[in-house]
């Protein structure tokens, strides 16, 4: 707890002073002090101007990273005959239909991502109160209720990053790991950040992106300059 401890207070000591900083300065500082015995994961949290509670101002998307997440992503697949060949093939982890959905009713989720055909979502409905609050709900937005669940499959595999808006206005995501080198970060970052902002609804009001978070798993937060952030 000692070194824990040390390094924490270090990395705070060298994060002190600096606000609303460039995406660049951000990484670099998150990254150098990413110091943790595993590859930490670098997060960042978007806060918004904006109440889910109101459908109107509800924020989801979809982004594929350029640069990956870093992250081994399970994927589970609802179909039948040859779709569910056709996801087997595409490298899905999980594949069934009523026997998937008994297991997830049992309690057992072991996947990061789940799709389904559109003849599954009578069963997947079902699943709505377990799946849905983590956030696992197959949803055509995003392209997870779909015929096409080769490229639904690669594209989990392939970096591809959901985001929903939590109660609070907060959109949250893994942008890669802290072993990456600053240049795929800082594109990752801000490849993230503009599909947050393409995904604006209809019912905002007043300044959107309000603030923009960047941290590692372990480490102290830092705050990024919006304007800045959106940069192309």
């Amino acid at each position: 707890m000692a070194k824990y401890g040390k390094r924490t207070t270090a990395a705070r000591a060298e994060f002190a002073g600096k606000e609303n900083v460039s995406v660049e300065e951000a990484v670099s500082l998150v990254k150098s002090n990413a110091n943790a015995k595993f590859d930490e994961t670098v997060e960042i949290a978007l806060n918004l101007g904006v109440d889910p509670r109101h459908a109107d101002q509800m924020v989801r998307g979809v982004v594929t990273l350029p640069n990956g997440t870093g992250k081994t992503v399970r994927v589970a697949v609802f179909a039948r005959g040859p779709k569910a060949e056709e996801a087997q093939a595409a490298g899905a982890d999980i594949v069934g239909a009523e026997d998937l959905m008994e297991t997830i009713q049992g309690g057992k989720i072991e996947f990061d991502r789940c799709i389904a055909t559109p003849d599954m979502m009578p069963i997947v409905g079902r699943l709505g109160k377990v799946l849905g609050p983590r956030n696992l709900m197959p949803n055509p937005k995003v392209g997870t209720v779909t015929m096409d669940v080769k490229s639904a499959v690669e594209a989990a595999k392939g970096g591809e990053v959901q985001f929903k808006v939590e109660k609070a206005g907060v959109v949250h995501a893994g942008v890669g790991k802290a072993s990456f080198d600053e240049k795929q970060l800082v594109e990752n970052v801000k490849a993230f950040v503009s599909a947050v902002q393409k995904a604006k609804p209809a019912g905002s009001k007043g300044a959107y992106m309000k603030r923009i978070n960047l941290s590692s798993t372990m480490g102290p937060g830092v705050s990024v300059d919006v304007s800045g952030a959106l940069e192309s």
